[in-house]
């Protein structure tokens, strides 16, 4: 139960900030969910972080659906450019996801941090890229939405923090970026969750209730409590000091991932 009520309030707290921020949850639900699942009996430690990365994909799926609908609704989906990019996001997310699964914790939890580092500095400094071309082609589409993919599927993301930015370079306004990355977002999260189910699917070490990576009591704990959440950080961000937030909220990430890498490097949780 004690981890049940841990699972529901990891939720409440990625939602809202999600909602207020206009983030992915999985940036916060991955250190968080590795440090959770370390410190339980029945949780083989070279694979914590798959099961974390694999339930943050999976509720990622959940949340991604009420993204994009509310977007859809206000007409800031660029279709058009979802359908040119999801094949190339569905091949990403499954090779990324494979790479995933074979490689270590330990270099894998070094990869996420430096990401999440990456993250958290474009947050404090507000950097966004210039309008600087227009979209490629359909081979530059398919390759951009690989990469795009591959590294969601690494660090169980929507893709926001890559698909905004090479939307707006591309001379997208910004508010269809924003619009169709949230529709991006779904695909990514079907692949990566196909993905890291199949690759961790009939591992014996894997506690009860696995779907191959996918943790599923985590799972259905953290999808309502952040979509509780989520719409009430969403009508906040316009009446709190978001700027000041979105810096606090960076210098969580850091530490989140710096613990949990911690943990892993020393083997503990």
């Amino acid at each position: 139960m004690l981890w049940w009520l841990s699972y529901v309030a990891l939720g409440l707290f990625t939602g809202f900030f999600a909602g207020m921020l206009g983030i992915g949850g999985g940036l916060v639900m991955v250190p968080a969910l590795t440090m959770m699942f370390a410190a339980q009996a029945g949780f083989p430690s070279a694979e914590v972080l798959h099961l974390a990365l694999g339930t943050a994909m999976a509720a990622i799926l959940f949340t991604s659906l009420a993204s994009l609908r509310a977007h859809h609704q206000h007409g800031a989906v660029l279709w058009k450019i979802v359908a040119q990019i999801t094949p190339g996001i569905l091949v990403g997310t499954l090779l990324g996801t494979l790479f995933a699964a074979s490689v270590p914790a330990k270099p894998l939890a070094v990869f996420f941090t430096a990401f999440v580092c990456c993250v958290a500095v474009q947050m404090i400094l507000n950097l966004k890229p210039k309008a600087a071309r227009e979209l490629p082609g359909a081979g530059g589409v398919f390759a951009v939405g690989s990469g795009i993919g591959a590294v969601s599927a690494l660090v169980a993301i929507g893709g926001g923090a890559l698909t905004v930015p090479f939307l707006t370079w591309c001379n997208v306004r910004v508010q269809h970026a924003i619009g169709t990355s949230a529709a991006v977002g779904f695909p990514i999260a079907l692949g990566g969750s196909l993905g890291y189910i199949f690759n961790g699917w009939g591992h014996a070490e894997l506690p009860p209730w696995s779907l191959g990576y996918v943790y599923l009591p985590a799972l259905i704990w953290l999808v309502p409590a952040s979509m509780l959440t989520a719409p009430l950080g969403a009508r906040l961000a316009h009446r709190l000091p978001v700027a000041t937030l979105k810096r606090v909220f960076a210098g969580v990430l850091i530490l989140l991932a710096a613990k949990m890498l911690w943990g892993l490097l020393v083997g503990k949780g």
